[in-house]
């Protein structure tokens, strides 16, 4: 065990993450493949789900155009800045940290999720990978276009904690890894003791589902405990509907981008006062969707 205490170099655990990121999109790809010949023996395939299984990759081509200016400029500058200046202690760069690193990131990631969904302006750039009416590999690579700034104030704390910006940036990656792998129709359920610890397909298509007993459930991004402890757990015991309501029906990459960041434009510009914008902002899209069918 003496080798879970030996140190590493801050660039070894940079290279990790570079190395195991680009590897498994490659794998990802492959397994998506796969997906599609099994979608089609079962005949499911479509138009549509094969338009809307392109958009997601040009989602995640403008996300990662957005994100490489916020993660060059602002996101890497303000980690090593806090690091450098404000971290209670400077944390070696071991087994150890990087194992607690990805726990804690992964606690972290719970809260993180469930302020996407339960607040406007969370939702408005996360809508995006909820949007899609299928669930599939493709899903996964689903992204909004301030989907990368968000997990930036979440994540903070743990580099005050003393944790390496790139120990940060490898949990993170990490716990993001692992939830691709949970978007599929493919695996049904697992042994019992993984479903009750470790987030699986079924929990995550629960997540997607727009099944009322559904909703506002299974945050989760490695381990299902977290929901579990805080109350937003629920068991997939009936067949799900995927999307968002109202649904946007549209391949459009464009549209899809931005229509929750529009629809949320569009409420904040006909608010009728400034308490009401601020409502929108820091309230649930729930909330702001009851208020319009009040005012139907």
């Amino acid at each position: 065990m003496d080798f879970l205490f030996e140190k590493m170099g801050e660039f070894e655990v940079y290279g990790w993450e570079l190395w195991i990121g680009d590897w498994f999109f490659v794998i990802a790809i492959g397994l998506f493949l796969l997906e599609l010949i099994v979608i089609t023996a079962k005949k499911q395939m479509s138009w549509n789900l094969l338009g809307d299984s392109l958009t997601n990759f040009i989602t995640l081509t403008a996300f990662r155009g957005i994100n490489m200016v916020i993660g060059a400029l602002f996101y890497l500058a303000v980690f090593f800045y806090v690091y450098e200046h404000f971290s209670i202690t400077h944390l070696p760069i071991t087994w150890w940290t990087v194992i607690g690193g990805l726990i804690l990131a992964d606690i972290v990631y719970y809260w993180e999720h469930r302020f996407m969904h339960m607040t406007g302006i969370g939702w408005a750039t996360h809508t995006v990978h909820h949007s899609s009416p299928y669930f599939n590999l493709s899903v996964a690579y689903r992204f909004g276009p301030l989907d990368g700034l968000y997990p930036l104030f979440f994540h903070l704390p743990l580099v005050m904690l003393g944790f390496h910006p790139f120990v940060v940036f490898l949990a993170e990656m990490l716990v993001q890894t692992y939830q691709t792998l949970l978007h599929t129709e493919t695996i049904k359920k697992l042994p019992r003791p993984i479903e009750a610890v470790m987030n699986t397909p079924s929990h995550h298509r629960v997540h997607h589902a727009t099944n009322r007993k559904y909703l506002d459930k299974n945050y989760a991004g490695v381990f299902i405990i977290w929901d579990k402890m805080f109350g937003t757990f629920a068991e997939e015991d009936e067949k799900v509907r995927y999307g968002v309501f109202p649904r946007i029906n549209s391949v459009n990459p464009f549209k899809v981008f931005f229509e929750g960041i529009a629809k949320l434009s569009n409420r904040l510009w006909h608010a009728p006062n400034w308490g009401y914008r601020l409502k929108l902002l820091y309230k649930s899209p729930t909330w702001a969707w009851e208020q319009e069918q009040k005012d139907k």
